[in-house]
């Protein structure tokens, strides 16, 4: 009797062992959170999503769209998304918790992938309003993007260093890109301000609608933002009608996960994603502006460790 129990357990054991073993592992399911759709949030999103799907075996992987940069890093403190595309300055603010800027408490399980390519703050307005510069905005239209978004604190920041406030403007739509374009094609507004990539969809799509107008953010008013605002240049001919180099500030956007992401998965978003640029930059052309010596520079939260892993086997960390 006790044998014939014995062999029991035994089968029982190696049932149990080969089901565990035929079991596959649990699906990796990657939420990357981007920004509106006419943006360059949203296509860098989609050629990552696609590199990690076809290259992490059994991920699923989803693009969202949302407000962006805030939006995206108070959804992964809650653990709603595993990678994020944010501003650097609304890092910074959210690590350190600011309310004013859409953080109601340090978002402390934020950790770093990589700094990526640069926003450039472009601030268009159509040619009939005659804005040629930032003091000329004061009593005009100005949409200064999604409430709370990373460009919105941007709009903020400029006026500010500028000397105004939007009680300077004669009226304030918080639109994000695309809207905020049509509003100006059918002449219910006087300028978009638009943190973004050069090149950016939505200010294509208007310099090709309608004669416009860049607005220059002077050095002397980068210099009063200070970091992590630098100056910046928009190439002469990025739109139609730009026949001159404008400057202006720009503001290094970075990927973010949180803490609760594994380690093996922070390392292969992170791997992939250097080894898969091509990709991006086939995907926006923003995407040339990203460097791998750059990869730390700046980075407003501690790394995830499993990013550090990667950056410490390719010798950026030592």
């Amino acid at each position: 009797m006790m044998l014939r129990k014995a062999k029991i357990a035994i089968l029982a054991t190696a049932i149990t062992g080969l089901a565990l073993a035929t079991t596959p592992a649990r699906a990796e399911f990657i939420n990357i959170l981007t920004g509106g759709t006419s943006g360059i949030y949203y296509p860098i999103g989609v050629a990552l999503s696609k590199v990690y799907a076809d290259n992490i075996p059994g991920a699923r992987t989803q693009v969202q769209s949302t407000k962006a940069s805030v939006e995206n890093l108070n959804l992964l403190q809650q653990g709603r998304g595993e990678l994020g595309i944010s501003l650097g300055d609304s890092v910074k603010l959210a690590w350190e918790g600011n309310a004013e800027a859409g953080f109601k408490a340090p978002l402390n399980k934020l950790r770093g992938i990589a700094a990526i390519y640069p926003n450039y703050v472009q601030i268009v307005a159509s040619k009939s309003s005659g804005i040629t510069s930032l003091a000329q905005l004061k009593g005009k239209g100005l949409s200064v993007g999604a409430p709370k978004s990373g460009t919105e604190l941007n709009a903020r920041a400029i006026l500010e260093a500028a000397g105004m406030t939007y009680k300077d403007l004669g009226k304030t739509e918080y639109l994000p890109y695309a809207e905020s374009v049509e509003l100006m094609k059918n002449r219910q507004l006087d300028a978009t301000l638009q943190s973004a990539g050069l090149g950016v969809a939505s200010l294509k799509d208007l310099s090709t609608s309608m004669e416009v107008n860049m607005v220059a953010v002077p050095a002397e008013v980068v210099k009063k933002l200070g970091a992590p605002y630098v100056e910046g240049t928009i190439p002469a001919n990025t739109y139609v009608g730009q026949t001159q180099d404008v400057p202006t500030a720009a503001v290094v956007n970075f990927l973010i996960t949180h803490s609760e992401v594994s380690n093996e998965t922070a390392y292969q978003m992170t791997k992939l994603m250097w080894e898969n640029l091509e990709a991006l930059r086939s995907a926006h052309k923003a995407a040339n502006a990203i460097k791998f010596e750059n990869a730390l520079q700046g980075m407003p939260v501690p790394l995830h460790p499993g990013a550090e892993k990667f950056y410490r086997e390719k010798g950026l960390i030592k």
